[in-house]
């Protein structure tokens, strides 16, 4: 009988056992499903998107004259935060931040739930305010709240989120407008920046971010992810940097003295742009009208573009060589042959062509030393209008002169048929009816230096990826006229600096050749008396041979090229000695 009434009551326990877990278990279901039906709590495994950033353009001494830094927003709950502890954490976040106390304070005033303090935080301020909202964590500025659903405490403190990227050019001034300018862009609520101009527009896409960066793993009490081996690491890929082969030291001195000179001169602009003749590649391109690319004023406008490319003008008398070399190219001319200079005054048709220093007789290679319109405008007539075409195309003329720069205005040359015209032809001859810029003049000059073959201007000479550096090719030198002819006109060139209107380029222990242009303006359909002025020619020592190339515009002091654009290309000449891109042969 009692061995009946314990099993009896074995069954009793066991079902009490079983009712009791089974409604344990009801009741725990109960409550998980209020708890993860709630948003607050949060999950305790957790992913983070590491966004990539844009790559920075490298000059060819290492300085990242644009570069980009990540942007954070700081973000409080400040239902968490402890009234008491208020003033206390807006002194804090004011030290840390940079923003002054009473900004905050009033961003803060009768706010209670998610604030925005600071949508523009830099990164290094970022890192800052990331320890602090640690360490106000620990000493209780933010209190736990209880979670009137669930029961259970939970704290928000201070948040630090990125909320974009800015981009950031260190030596202000410095490179513009080569370098050009970014506007801002909003995605997804991320702010980026897209280039507008320049360097900035023309490498847009290598410069962008490829892939975002993700890190996974479980979340600490303070909501930050724990890394150890159960976490998942995968690193952003950033844009490309491109690596330029100017260099910024030679750069920021040509500027400077760029902008003496535009004051000194009372002129518009003054640009200039120096490239290896036999590689193509630019060491500087500098110009006295540039801006701030993260504070452009209206006043700035005129200064966006890149004048070496985007300024076409009519280059006068630095295209006689060309047209020399042309009628040199065709056997149509003997560098000793006597032209008449018809004592500065010669008709053509219905044009009267004048020179500004009258000449009875002189040589066909003194046309050019002298820069004789008459003389050039008589020897043109040689040539067919097809042969003169040609030959200007040859040297590159209304094509396009560099790859690394957008916008480029190609400029124009008159038909064969227009040249087949005297009066077009001579005209034509000494740089009228024409229009070409500073980078085109600068490629047709470097076959006078490099033996007939003319190369393309390059600015950037590598990508980097990672500190990897991808070398970039770039197009093949294109013979323009015979090694005959080239040096032949570069004899000339050196005879116009030692004897002509070249003079105040000399330097001592240096080749140094070259042409000047003056050219009048056209307003109202009509040629004024103002000027652009230029010189266009070479520098070479030993080991290192140099086109160079100076546009004055519209000088108000003097409208001689000798006396404006010349001074320029020596100075230049003086700061590349002294900067050790050129070592003169002097024997003492």
């Amino acid at each position: 009988m009692n061995q009946l009434q314990n099993r009896r009551q074995v069954k009793q326990f066991f079902l009490l056992f079983v009712i009791l877990v089974l409604a344990f278990l009801m009741f725990l279901g109960v409550i998980l499903g209020n708890i993860l039906s709630d948003k607050q709590l949060p999950s305790l495994y957790i992913s983070h998107t590491t966004r990539a950033i844009e790559g920075s353009i490298v000059t060819a001494d290492g300085f990242h004259v644009a570069k980009s830094e990540k942007l954070y927003k700081a973000v409080i709950n400040t239902r968490y935060l402890d009234p008491d502890k208020k003033e206390l954490f807006t002194a804090l976040f004011a030290i840390y931040s940079g923003i002054p106390q009473k900004v905050i304070q009033k961003r803060l005033e009768n706010k209670n739930g998610m604030v925005v303090l600071s949508y523009n935080i830099p990164q290094k301020e970022a890192q800052y305010l990331r320890q602090l909202s640690y360490e106000l964590r620990r000493f209780d500025v933010f209190r736990s709240l209880k979670n009137p659903k669930t029961g259970i405490y939970m704290m928000q403190g201070l948040s630090i989120i990125e909320s974009g990227e800015s981009r950031q050019y260190p030596y202000k001034t410095a490179l513009t407008p080569v370098i050009g300018y970014p506007r801002k862009v909003e995605k997804a609520g991320y702010t980026l920046s897209k280039g507008v101009k320049g360097l900035e527009k023309r490498f847009e896409m290598e410069l962008s971010p490829r892939a975002d960066g993700k890190i996974e793993g479980q979340r600490d009490v303070n909501g930050y992810i724990l890394l150890n081996k159960e976490s998942f690491v995968k690193e952003p890929v950033n844009g490309l940097d491109i690596q330029l082969g100017i260099n910024l030291g030679l750069q920021i001195r040509l500027e400077h003295m760029l902008d003496k000179m535009k004051q000194k001169e009372q002129a518009r602009e003054i640009f200039l742009a120096v490239m290896e003749s036999h590689t193509g590649k630019v060491i500087a391109l500098a110009s006295s009208n540039r801006y701030l690319p993260k504070d452009i004023k209206r006043s700035d406008y005129p200064s966006l573009n890149t004048s070496a490319i985007e300024f076409s003008f009519e280059p006068g008398s630095v295209l006689k060589p060309i047209t020399f070399s042309i009628l040199l190219e065709n056997h149509l001319v003997n560098p000793y042959e006597i032209v008449n200079g018809h004592n500065g005054h010669f008709r053509i048709g219905r044009k009267v062509i004048t020179d500004e220093h009258r000449f009875k007789w002189l040589s066909a290679e003194d046309v050019i030393v002298y820069s004789s319109n008459v003389g050039m405008a008589q020897l043109a007539q040689r040539l067919s209008g097809s042969d003169f075409y040609e030959g200007l195309l040859r040297f590159g003329f209304a094509q396009k002169s560099t790859p690394d720069l957008v916008y480029e205005k190609k400029g124009s040359i008159p038909s064969a048929i227009k040249l087949e015209n005297e009066i077009y032809k001579a005209t034509s001859s000494y740089g009228y009816g024409m229009r070409v810029n500073l980078m085109q003049l600068l490629r047709a000059y470097s076959a006078f230096n490099n033996d007939g073959k003319r190369v393309d201007p390059y600015l950037v000479t590598n990508f980097i990826d990672n500190g990897q550096k991808i070398p970039i090719t770039h197009s093949e030198a294109v013979r323009a006229i015979s090694a005959t002819t080239a040096n032949r006109v570069k004899k000339i060139l050196i005879k116009t600096v030692l004897k002509g209107t070249g003079k105040k380029a000399i330097t001592p222990g240096l080749t140094i050749g070259g042409k000047t242009g003056t050219a009048h303006l056209v307003e109202k359909g009509h040629y004024v008396k103002k000027y652009n002025t230029s010189f266009l020619g070479f520098a070479n020592d030993a080991s290192h041979h140099y086109s160079i190339g100076v546009v004055v515009r519209r000088p108000e002091t003097n409208h001689f090229a000798s006396q404006t654009a010349v001074p320029v290309f020596k100075k230049t000449v003086d700061i590349m000695i002294e900067e050790g891109f050129l070592n003169p042969d002097i024997v003492k």
